[in-house]
């Protein structure tokens, strides 16, 4: 490739480069070692040293040309390959193109200037198409072409980044370059001629974290399929950790989670990732999360300024961010002081004491914001009024008066702090919230807080529609949320009646409309009954959809992985706050158990509901940090008790006595709705807990714990937990296969992963493949993951021991119809093992068996190539064609009602009746009659010959098996021309057709080939103005076990393992192929 040019002092470089080529203006080298037979001796082993641990232009390809003037001493590089064919490709057109204009000019610098100028104009050219925009192309594009030649990945493979680094391997560091792409972690190290070769894929890494020892300060400890990797050394090893991460999670997100990676636009194609995206996605994440903002809100600047405090009187350092609409400003240490000014709000943007570089911005609310020393403070001026231009009318908020002392003090603070979205958040605000928000407050500053009314300004109108389209729907959904509307909040007077019941039904209904990858969790009908007790039925939509979809992500899906990685979060906490509880008990899945509920319902469910409010006012303010706080307290008030708790149900006890004794006693709800009034002092010896006490000291005792850290916690443990699922899925399916089929649990494992694999590596490079859009964490675990007939065909030619047959292809092609029994084009692991279960440890029986069906109808159907020159083989697209093709067999009308009627087939409800149908009838198919099996025709006949045929070729045996196959085609044709003649001598009409005799001597392998094929041929032509012959398999069976030879291929044993070990390696240069 052409490199931008660069000063070289060959005086210093003789000693690392040989000269190939040379004319007056430019010579082309060769690096010293390289195409030299025994590597070059000792300089060759230390050249290749030097080019795996330097970072340099010399050390990326083997070959490259300078440039040169007459009479200089000075070189400039312009041009490296890594192969002698490209370097030549460049010095022929720099020969034809070049050369003959360098004569006109007169003097050398003239020369060079002009090489200089036009070897950067193909640069700029290639760089044209180019996908990568790094922030240095050139040494990125160096990059780049050493990945590629080191791995060998797919060209689809995009490289995000790369890093120098130590691999350890053992105690001995090996120094080398570390590469970031969308799917893979590889490393490269070639030190002294031992070289160093390392791939992991994102989805198989089960811990990702920092870490440091006595011998290392600081490394990246990666887990993978249980072994341990270690990387040090790097220049800014948290900026390679950061990305490591994210490039992990994304990697889950898209092939295990991707519910909620489809909404997610910025990283929906893999081939446009790159390093600057993933760092500015990962800023508006947490951007959007710390302020509450839509999750669509993008950070577009950060600015660091100063913001006048009014009621305090002084200019408090940190950060004004921007997004598309709203202004953020946060404090340096991220709590002391906070504002939101969303762009809809603000009336002037005005220049203010520019000797400051200040900026005054001014909201309808009649509040002004002035910020100073702002950089670029002029642009910055001119583009929010650009901004403000196109912004709507601000939400009007209609309050009224209760609780006069705490609604007293919020009305101080609005008037010092500002009220509504654009209010000042400092200590003051939080102070207030721990001791409980009024009842008339409380629904429009928990839309505030947790950002709902922002949604529900940017979308009016919307739940209304919602309603209309979600009315009378009947799904699985609606019928969960029909029977737990009664159960929700039973005890409020509220939901006695059909005004509030009918309220919960249409906010739960809309939003199962609006979102049916959650639809529906039982947790959501306790917790959207308590949002509508205070806001609004449109509010208490917004809010749930603040709940699920961004302050609990992934909560409320199918399985429920947000609240895992939480409990995760969790757990760690109390090992590092709580060590002694932690050393007393055994396993802390205790911990996970009692506390999902906590997650899931933000207390509600365990806390009386007078108290539970007060808690759900934190969360909404502080987030998830308010949750693992106050349940950090919780366990450290029961700490002597749960200390003395013999067992888990013991320690159970503790908990839910303490949670019956909590109290608030500056609650304003009637007694008849309060929960904890109405518990008699003789049902818990537990003295009272004040719940304002308790939120309080969880804020002393626990408030240092930061949402960076948590939302660190969280990534770290999403990797776990997902792993942890995934093998409970495999041990499952394992456990479910392994009883039908006869292979060991290893090779059985074995054969999953490379199942699995398979499914990953068409999901890869491809943004919609079919197989990722079918994938559904909710159904039953052998149907998580399927293949299509392309996959298929990849792990047959890998795996079958007849894959050495001439027709492979339509072989795999049957084989995948047969197993196809719903007719949707995937099959699962169990369809997949139970074939290659009864190729490696059927009995002959079996194998003939399988071989028969392949050939008759729903399985077989006629292939032939579109293109001759390919002979067997099949292009993607003619597999996929056939594999959809229908051919219509005895008994198919039944099989298309059966299907009709599976529980499975549609998303309205699950027909339970239907389920116990379909599992009898596969009880009475299990044991399948030889018998039951149709008639083979003639044409079917002929090519489960020529199948035959294919399968003997090489065989040590192959005449003796050629030999058989003749002889048991002529007596099945004598057999069935005597049993026609029979049948014709009982009527008047006689068979035309003569009985064709065998010759006594069966020729030789070729010969025998020719004359068997001229036999059917001239069998087939006399019998085209007759009825076509048949057989049955009991009549093939018969023939065949009279023949020793064929008794002994197919009980000949093939070792699984063999095949196994080199599928592994072979798996992705055959998708490369492919």
């Amino acid at each position: 490739m052409w490199l931008k040019p660069e000063e070289v002092l060959l005086k210093n470089a003789l000693k690392l480069w040989v000269q190939e080529r040379s004319n007056q203006y430019f010579v082309l080298q060769r690096r010293r070692g390289y195409g030299e037979e025994g590597g070059g001796g000792l300089a060759g082993l230390l050249v290749g040293t030097l080019d795996a641990v330097l970072d340099s232009t010399s050390k990326v390809a083997p070959f490259r040309i300078l440039h040169q003037t007459p009479d200089s001493q000075v070189y400039w590089s312009i041009a490296c390959g890594s192969s002698r064919e490209e370097i030549t490709e460049h010095w022929d057109w720099l020969e034809h193109n070049v050369m003959k204009t360098l004569s006109v000019f007169d003097s050398n610098e003239d020369i060079t200037s002009f090489v200089q100028g036009k070897i950067r104009g193909l640069i700029a050219e290639e760089g044209k198409g180019s996908f990568v925009k790094e922030e240095d192309p050139e040494k990125f594009r160096e990059g780049l072409m050493k990945f590629e030649k080191c791995f060998g990945l797919p060209e689809q493979e995009k490289l995000v980044t790369y890093y120098s680094c130590s691999y350890w391997k053992g105690r001995v560091p090996c120094q080398g370059w570390l590469y970031l792409s969308t799917n893979f972690l590889s490393f490269y190290s070639f030190l002294l001629g031992a070289e160093i070769k390392l791939i992991i894929s994102w989805d198989e890494i089960s811990k990702l974290e920092k870490t440091s020892n006595v011998i290392l300060t600081e490394n990246i400890h990666v887990c993978s399929h249980g072994e341990d990797h270690y990387f040090s050394m790097f220049l800014h090893i948290s900026e390679t950790f950061l990305l490591m991460e994210q490039l992990a999670n994304y990697a889950v997100r898209r092939l295990f989670d991707k519910e909620t990676f489809e909404n997610d636009l910025v990283l929906h194609d893999p081939l446009q990732i790159t390093k600057r995206g993933l760092e500015s996605h990962a800023h508006s994440e947490q951007f959007s999360a710390f302020f509450r903002l839509p999750k669509e809100e993008t950070l577009k600047e950060v600015h660091e300024c100063f913001l006048w405090v009014p009621f305090s009187h002084y200019n408090t350092h940190g950060k004004m961010c921007i997004s598309e609409n709203y202004i953020c400003f946060a404090s340096q240490d991220g709590s002391l002081c906070s504002v939101i000014i969303p762009l809809r709000e603000v009336i002037g943007v005005d220049k203010a004491d520019p000797a400051n570089r200040g900026v005054s911005i001014s909201t309808k609310g009649k509040t002004a914001f002035r910020f100073t020393e702002v950089r670029d403070f002029e642009q910055l001026v001119a583009k929010l009024r650009m901004k403000c231009n196109a912004t709507s009318s601000p939400q009007h908020i209609n309050t009224e008066l209760k609780e006069k002392m705490k609604e007293q003090s919020w009305n101080i603070l609005f008037v010092e702090r500002g009220h509504g979205v654009s209010m000042f958040r400092t200590k003051k605000t939080r102070d207030l919230v721990v001791r409980g928000i009024p009842e008339a407050l409380r629904g429009e500053l928990w839309l505030l807080f947790s950002g709902a009314v922002n949604d529900m300004a940017s979308n009016p109108g919307y739940y209304t529609e919602l309603v209309e389209k979600s009315l009378g729907t009947c799904t699985l959904a609606t019928d969960e949320i029909e029977r737990d509307l009664r159960r929700s909040l039973p005890e409020h007077p509220a939901f006695q009646s059909d005004t509030g019941i009918s309220a919960l039904r249409r906010v739960l209904t809309a939003y199962a409309y609006r979102n049916p990858q959650i639809g529906y969790c039982q947790a959501m009908n306790i917790l959207t009954s308590v949002l509508l007790l205070y806001a609004k039925e449109e509010e208490a939509f917004w809010l749930l959809v603040a709940v699920c979809e961004r302050m609990l992500p992934d909560y409320f899906n199918r399985r429920i992985i947000g609240a895992l990685v939480d409990q995760a979060v969790f757990e760690e906490l109390i090992r590092v706050h709580l060590p002694q509880l932690t050393d007393h008990m055994s396993d802390m899945t205790f911990f996970s158990s009692v506390s999902l509920s906590w997650f899931l319902t933000l207390f509600i469910s365990v806390l009386p509901i007078e108290s539970a409010v007060n808690v759900v006012d934190c969360f909404f303010y502080d987030g998830i940090k308010a949750i693992l706080q106050l349940g950090l307290a919780v366990l450290e008030y029961n700490m002597e008790k749960l200390l003395t708790c013999k067992d888990d149900a013991e320690a159970v006890t503790v908990l839910n006595r303490f949670f019956d004794s909590v109290t608030n006693k500056d609650s304003p709800l009637p007694p008849a709705v309060q929960q904890g009034s109405s518990l008699s002092d003789t049902k818990s010896d537990h003295p009272k807990v004040d719940i304002t006490d308790l939120i309080r000291e969880s804020n002393e005792r626990y408030g240092d714990i930061r949402y960076e850290d948590v939302e660190s916690m969280r990534c770290r443990n999403r990797l776990y937990v997902i792993q942890t699922l995934e093998a409970t899925t495999k041990q499952n399916v394992l456990r479910v296969v392994s009883q039908d089929v006869k292979f060991s649990p290893g090779d059985l494992e074995e054969l999953y992963e490379l199942f699995k694999k398979e499914h990953f590596l068409s999901c890869y490079w491809n943004v919609n493949s079919p197989v990722l859009q079918h994938h559904d964490a909710s159904l039953p675990y052998l149907d998580q993951y399927r293949i299509d007939c392309q996959q298929f065909r990849v792990l047959c030619h890998l795996l079958s021991p007849w894959s050495h047959c001439a027709n492979r292809d339509s072989l795999a092609l049957w084989t995948f119809r047969l197993m196809d029994e719903s007719s949707d084009c995937l099959i699962n692991f169990k369809q997949f093992a139970c074939v290659f279960d009864i190729m490696y440890n059927g009995s002959f029986t079996d194998k003939l068996k399988l071989l028969f069906k392949l050939h008759i109808p729903p399985a077989f159907t006629e292939v032939e190539s579109l293109s001759p020159s390919k002979g067997g083989d099949l292009s993607k697209e003619e597999l996929i064609h056939f594999s959809q093709l229908s051919v219509s067999s005895v008994g198919d009308s039944l099989e298309r009602d059966s299907l009709k009627s599976s529980p499975e087939k549609g998303k309205g409800k699950v027909d339970i009746q239907a389920y116990l149908k379909q599992w009898q009838d596969e009880l009475l198919k299990k044991e399948e009659n030889i018998m039951d099996l149709p008639r083979m025709n003639q044409s079917q006949f002929i090519q489960f010959s020529k199948t035959l045929y294919n399968l003997f070729h090489g065989d040590p045996e192959e005449e003796l098996l050629y030999q058989a196959i003749a002889v048991v085609t002529s007596l099945l044709l004598k057999i069935e021309e005597v049993g026609r003649r029979l049948q014709s001598s009982t009527s008047a009409v006689k068979s035309p057709v003569a009985v064709t005799e065998v010759p006594a001597e069966i020729p030789r392998k070729g010969q025998e080939e020719s004359s068997s094929e001229q036999t059917e041929g001239s069998r087939a032509q006399s019998l085209r103005d007759n009825h076509e012959w048949s057989f049955a398999f009991e009549q093939i069976l018969a023939s065949l076990l009279n023949e020793p030879a064929f008794v002994r291929f197919f009980e000949k044993p093939h070792d699984i393992k063999v095949k196994i070990e080199s599928a592994k390696n072979l798996q992705l240069k055959a998708r490369i192929r492919v």
